[in-house]
């Protein structure tokens, strides 16, 4: 089973413990990743992560702008399994029946919720309690192949994307190298998707980052740690973008939402629909991220109480 020839689909972060993985327990003949951008004033060449770790390890590398038409490369690979993890593109039906067994799919849910591009995001921001890796067959629809097999974790109350997309990472890993004998020897069990419990978890637009403090000061704190360290939800405060990076909850208040109540050691009170919300690490526009104990140092205190978060996209 060693010689299983795989060929891996992926581009974030996200994917590299599962290519790793795979590396270091099967023969990875081929990696597929999103093409090269540019980054910066400079226009510099950025690869992806996964590229970058298909490079150290001497794998062949291809990048089709439009997989949907540009697979013949793939297939020439001829590999005896395709596992895709993130990639960031749908994969045509010539690839998805292409390989002896299978073309396989690590998601970040526990499928059918939160199909799509962002789940661990909506995930956090949607206040649910768990969550958990999904190894499934693809299909030619969004999420929507057999289940093969699944393993939930609990989401901690402190946890935010970074934290959680770690966890999941390390999971999906150890979930897919446990899944493939069984996959190889026929063992698996295939379980239809149950359409009635579907949601999604489309991906994040710049609508979705601002932070609107007229809602409950619950779903005000998910939606800070469902943005937080990407892309980080923001607010608008004199003017000026005020990108809110961490919070914890307050207590309760009679002024309008967004109005800032309280200046304490260590955050900003501010006014919710039902409460209080306390900002406690922030990125005020054009300086790095810092605790809203040190930003407190460098303004006067009492100033603040009574001014007003609010905003829109206009700004950003």
């Amino acid at each position: 089973m060693n010689n299983l020839k795989i060929v891996f689909m992926g581009t974030p972060d996200f994917s590299v413990p599962v290519l790793e993985a795979l590396i270091k327990n099967y023969t990875v003949i081929g990696v597929v990743t999103q093409p090269d951008k540019e980054v910066g004033r400079k226009k510099e060449i950025k690869y992806s992560p996964i590229k970058e770790v298909a490079i150290k390890e001497n794998i062949k590398v291809l990048q089709p702008i439009k997989v949907r038409t540009e697979y013949k490369e793939i297939l020439d690979l001829k590999p005896d399994m395709i596992i895709t993890c993130a990639y960031g593109q749908i994969i045509p039906k010539e690839i998805l029946e292409y390989p002896k067994y299978g073309c396989i799919n690590v998601h970040a849910s526990l499928l059918p919720k939160n199909r799509g591009g962002a789940p661990i995001h909506r995930t956090i921001i949607n206040g649910e309690e768990k969550t958990g890796i999904t190894i499934m067959y693809m299909a030619e629809g969004m999420d929507n192949g057999d289940i093969i097999t699944q393993e939930e974790i609990k989401i901690d109350i402190l946890d935010n994307v970074g934290t959680l997309h770690d966890k999941l990472s390390i999971l999906g890993a150890k979930l897919i190298i446990d899944t493939i004998p069984d996959i190889v020897s026929g063992k698996e069990i295939r379980i239809k998707q149950n359409e009635d419990e579907v949601t999604f978890a489309y991906t994040i637009k710049k609508e979705d980052e601002l932070i609107d403090f007229n809602d409950t000061t619950k779903n005000i704190y998910n939606k800070i740690r469902g943005l937080y360290p990407f892309p980080i939800g923001y607010s608008i405060l004199d003017d000026k973008i005020i990108k809110i990076c961490e919070s914890k909850v307050g207590g309760s208040n009679p002024k309008a939402p967004g109005e800032i109540i309280s200046i304490y050691n260590d955050g900003i009170g501010v006014s919710t629909l039902d409460g209080e919300i306390i900002l406690t690490k922030i990125k005020p526009e054009g300086k790095k991220e810092m605790l809203v104990s040190d930003y407190l140092n460098g303004i006067s205190k009492n100033s603040l109480i009574g001014k007003k978060f609010g905003g829109n996209n206009e700004k950003k």
